[in-house]
């Protein structure tokens, strides 16, 4: 089967054409975010990472809940502040991101590349 390839808003192979869709949820690269550290700006990090992970590495000031306790706690959470979701690669805080803001953290944003990628842009964050 040949490889598909993007035109305009449609992915197109020999015999199907399918729409891209945006994520349902919305996302900041790292180095956004750690601009805005920088500045001393401080969104909630929530790190939804098992503990084991975040022993190993984490970004400072970074509140651990893991992912299968989210939804129990959201009434921790503050829907008027921002929250930037962190895990190891970008898949789990996705898919947290997109239910909190279901949940109406309408400002809830996923770390796009997640954890390993924001350690490339602040050296102070180890990989693992």
């Amino acid at each position: 089967m040949p490889s598909p390839r993007v035109v305009s808003s449609w992915i197109t192979t020999t015999s199907v054409r399918v729409p891209l869709q945006e994520p349902g949820y919305k996302s900041i690269t790292p180095g956004e975010l750690k601009g805005k550290l920088d500045r001393g700006e401080e969104p909630v990090l929530l790190d939804v990472r098992e503990p084991w992970e975040f022993a190993l590495a984490r970004i400072e000031g970074s509140r651990l809940v893991p992912m299968n306790e989210v939804l129990d706690r959201l009434p921790e959470l503050d829907p008027a502040t921002e929250t930037v979701v962190i895990c190891h690669h970008g898949a789990r805080s996705a898919f947290v991101t997109q239910a909190l803001d279901r949940y109406g953290l309408e400002a809830a944003y996923n770390l796009e590349g997640g954890l390993d990628a924001y350690s490339m842009v602040d050296g102070s964050v180890a990989r693992y």
